[in-house]
């Protein structure tokens, strides 16, 4: 039987809402989804709604929508109602599905017009980068660093570019869709410039490419069901009007994600009663989308009503020092003032007496902010090695790694399997994701290019990849390994004929054992390369029945043969090498793999206890665990705008160290501005997108910090060229607590 719900009087402000417009800044761990969800049971209850009417909620990702339906369906049932009726939770894409699937004739789309992913949209993003690349090979070169030589420039066009256009690409075009700009409007504004804008005449090339592929699929992106859903309340008053007498109360959550065009949606279709529930300091996501917490803070600031939730349940008073110690140490102690407003009040404060859901107990002694300089691999070895001590004693407790990066991720699980500690993975994809992916790539590698000893080897390896770390075999392994990667005659070793066998012609100082050994291999790989006569699907699943015999193993073949197939239905001139790039992306954790990741349907750290969750501090957002460790919070992830900070978008290949991404986006928006005094110059963009890059690192540190209930355990390293230093904002917390180096 579920415990009745019981307002703190912070919330119990916001059930006296009736109507007009109420912001809120809510702290982590501030029960903010929980008193949303009782606001509309109460509004549903309440008799004021019509028949056809209903509360709407809008929240972030489809795991919040289940959470969002059962909360308010349980309220509603507590006070005798019918349950799923009166209201509608839905994420910005599904409301803006919804309102297209109205009159798609609106916005000119036929009435079967198909939704792409986010996988086909890379690869149709990817198509239009690789195009314009091929067309103009050295378009680019006046923005490479002068000082490389012809070969290397030649080496970074090939190996380089084609990935920083096509990060390029997704922020360009992201951002041109968030400013309703469609190629041939942008095409117009461009027209009008009258000084060349480079960047932005690449990227809307690439734009209108991707455009006319997804035009001529019948398909649109998410980014255009949003852009199309304003266009089509904007063209239809009908539709708005019946849309707003729809939904006469608004209730959004995690408004500190919105975009631009989110909130003109919100904003059409409110009639005056909208509440908005956010935290400013959570605003993680404005790198890797359109997403601004200042709209948030200026909604917050008009408001008829405010309201701060700043009273949280969630950690132990010590830890809620430290993050009210960050935020404290931002506002006055930043060395770049324009960062000393990306963290605000309200501070969080614990519960009170009789709280329904006290904080842990205070224990100082739970912070460990360790000074110690690691080097990576010393940092992964203490982390787990601390972990391997405390788990013993706290089996019924949960337990989380928290990374900055997937790869860094990868570390710690390495080290967590050599000591044979449980865990579970909230990375883009999982250990036996990639290990399978990896495997079928470098087989079907191999068949994209039959004459490459270097990858026929790859192949034994994986084929015999049990032996790797067997004692008794492991000799015999790399021997074996070694003499196919020195073959210089491939065709002679798979398809020999009576005078030239490569196997007859070795030099007779391998033994019979061998030779019987690379005998069979190749009777393998012959049966191997006829699968490439069948269909990929076909194939992918026949070179699984070889390779694997876990049945795991075996069903995430036969997961990733239907990921294949579906992706030549969509290229029909794709052949082998094509359709390798896309194991090859999952073997390399560059994508979440789709049906093997928790968060499709909620995580859920409660079901993991006493193993370690190892995550990446974005994906741990609105997740909390006992303890958690913090990795590698040093001035290359955590930058403060010092000296000797490095930034993940500045390539070492681009001169004066530019931010290609942040200054296409500034040519893009010059051509929006009719005055030409205000555009921004060469290198002002890369200034900024700096500076927004520290604020949006000081707030994930707080959120890091804030997932941590009882014990939090922060530690740095000194990076893969052995110069970082420790973050300044953590060195900051150190100083604070006194912490010692050592």
């Amino acid at each position: 039987m579920t415990t009745p719900f019981s307002p703190r009087p912070s919330q119990s402000s916001i059930l006296r809402y009736r109507n007009g417009t109420l912001g809120i800044s809510a702290v982590p761990g501030s029960g903010k989804t929980q008193i949303l969800s009782a606001l509309a049971s109460q509004i549903i209850a309440s008799g004021i709604l019509g028949v056809d009417q209903e509360v709407l909620i809008v929240t972030l990702v489809n795991s919040a929508v289940d959470n969002f339906s059962q909360r308010i369906s349980g309220f509603i049932r507590e006070r005798g109602l019918i349950p799923h009726l009166g209201y509608r939770v839905r994420t910005l894409h599904g409301l803006a599905h919804d309102i297209v699937r109205e009159n798609p004739s609106l916005v000119g789309l036929d009435n079967r017009f198909t939704i792409i992913d986010d996988r086909e949209a890379e690869f149709i993003r990817k198509e239009a980068t690789n195009a314009w690349l091929a067309a103009h090979p050295y378009d680019l070169d006046e923005i490479l660093d002068p000082s490389m030589d012809e070969n290397k420039r030649d080496w970074v066009r090939r190996q380089h570019l084609p990935e920083t256009l096509n990060n390029l690409a997704v922020a360009f075009i992201r951002t041109a869709k968030d400013q309703r700009l469609t190629p041939d409007l942008l095409r117009i504004r461009l027209n009008a410039v009258p000084i060349p804008q480079n960047l932005a005449e690449m990227g809307w090339d690439i734009y209108a490419n991707y455009q006319r592929a997804l035009t001529y699929r019948g398909a649109v992106d998410f980014d255009d069901l949003i852009r199309l859903a304003l266009d089509a309340l904007t063209i239809s008053p009908e539709l708005l009007e019946r849309l707003r007498t729809r939904f006469p109360f608004i209730l959004e959550d995690e408004a500190q994600d919105s975009s631009l065009l989110q909130e003109q949606i919100l904003g059409k279709l409110s009639t005056g009663n909208w509440v908005r529930v956010g935290d400013p300091n959570q605003a993680i996501f404005e790198t890797f989308t359109t997403a601004k917490p200042e709209y948030l803070l200026k909604f917050i600031a008009n408001a008829q009503f405010k309201q701060d939730l700043p009273v949280s349940g969630r950690s132990q008073p010590a830890i809620i020092a430290l993050a009210n110690n960050l935020i404290s140490w931002v506002q006055a102690d930043h060395p770049n003032l324009e960062c000393r407003s990306a963290l605000t009040v309200p501070y969080i404060q614990p519960t009170g007496p009789n709280d329904p859901q006290p904080n842990p107990t205070d224990n100082p002694a739970g912070i460990h902010l360790i000074g110690k300089k690691y080097t990576p691999e010393e940092e992964a070895e203490a982390v787990v090695k601390s972990i391997n001590n405390w788990l013993p004693d706290h089996q019924d407790q949960t337990i989380a790694v928290l990374v900055p990066t997937n790869r860094r991720g990868v570390d710690i699980i390495n080290k967590l399997k050599e000591r044979g500690i449980e865990y579970v993975e909230y990375l883009s994809s999982t250990t036996p994701t990639r290990a399978a992916a990896g495997a079928l790539g470098n087989v079907t590698a191999y068949l994209a290019d039959p004459t490459s000893a270097t990858k026929l080897a790859k192949v034994y390896q994986v084929w015999r990849r049990a032996w790797r770390d067997d004692e008794k075999q492991k000799g015999f392994y790399n021997q074996n390994a070694e003499l196919i990667r020195k073959c210089n005659q491939v065709e002679a070793f798979l398809a020999p004929n009576y005078e030239n066998d490569w196997l007859n012609s070795l030099d007779g100082d391998e033994s019979q054992e061998m030779l019987v050994e690379l005998d069979a291999f190749r009777q393998v790989v012959r049966r191997w390369q006829g699968a490439t006569l069948l269909p990929i699907d076909q194939m992918i699943l026949t070179l699984a029945q070889d390779l694997f015999t876990e049945p795991t193993d075996l069903a995430l073949a036969h997961k990733l043969a239907l990921v294949l197939r579906r992706v030549a239905n969509d290229h029909t001139d794709w052949r082998l090498p094509e359709l390798t790039t896309e194991l090859g992306i999952v073997a390399k954790n560059e994508r979440r793999f789709l049906g093997f990741s928790a968060d499709d349907s909620g995580f859920d750290p409660s079901r993991h206890r006493g193993k370690v969750v190892v995550s990446t501090m974005h994906k741990a957002k609105g997740l909390e665990w006992d303890r958690v460790y913090l990795v590698s919070i040093n001035n290359y992830d955590f930058p403060s705008g010092m000296a000797n900070d490095r930034y993940i978008s500045e390539k070492w290949f681009v001169r004066a160290g530019l931010n290609l991404e942040a200054e296409a986006l500034a040519q893009l928006h010059n051509t929006l501005s009719s005055n030409e005094y205000l555009w921004q110059a060469e290198g002002q963009a890369t200034l900024r997108a700096r500076t927004d890059y520290i604020r949006e690192r000081l707030r994930l540190f707080y959120v890091a910090i804030t997932r941590a209930k009882k014990d939090i355990v922060i530690t740095w390293n000194t990076g893969k060229t052995g110069v970082q230093t420790q973050a300044l904002p953590f060195a900051a917390l150190r100083v604070s607590r006194m912490e010692p180096e050592t």
